[in-house]
């Protein structure tokens, strides 16, 4: 079992930053292949980014791209998301996922591509962590 604790979520003004964090523990392998999901209200879950933790590659939405930034932090086993030049369509509960998605393959489409498939079954998901962002 792995687990998947996010924060740093909370409120920011559009233009505005926030960073988020993921603290994996648990059955974690050295490496992996991790992203973030985020669902607004009555929408469904899309994936933002994703990264191979041992020196892979990040990927992100085009919705996201040239804002946000996927990385893993100096903590092992900590991914972070750090997002600027907040809007306010980026408001929604961000999720942290663990899958064992190889290294080659650890795209944020394949992310999605799975999520669409399996649903939550699709690797191990945290509690996630609301982000507003006001106009």
């Amino acid at each position: 079992q792995v687990q998947l604790v996010e924060s740093g979520g909370g409120s920011a003004q559009a233009g505005g930053s926030l960073r988020l964090s993921c603290s994996a523990s648990g059955d974690i392998y050295d490496s992996y292949c991790m992203g973030w999901f985020r669902q607004a209200p009555g929408k469904e879950r899309e994936g933002v980014a994703a990264l191979y933790t041992a020196g892979g590659s990040a990927s992100y939405a085009d919705s996201v791209k040239g804002r946000f930034t996927i990385s893993q932090a100096d903590t092992k086993n900590t991914l972070t998301l750090q997002m600027n030049s907040l809007k306010p369509e980026d408001t929604g509960m961000y999720y942290c996922v663990v899958s064992e998605v190889r290294a080659q393959i650890c795209f944020v489409t394949t992310m999605v591509s799975l999520y669409s498939a399996r649903g939550s079954a699709f690797g191990y998901w945290g509690q996630g962590t609301q982000v507003t962002v006001s106009s």
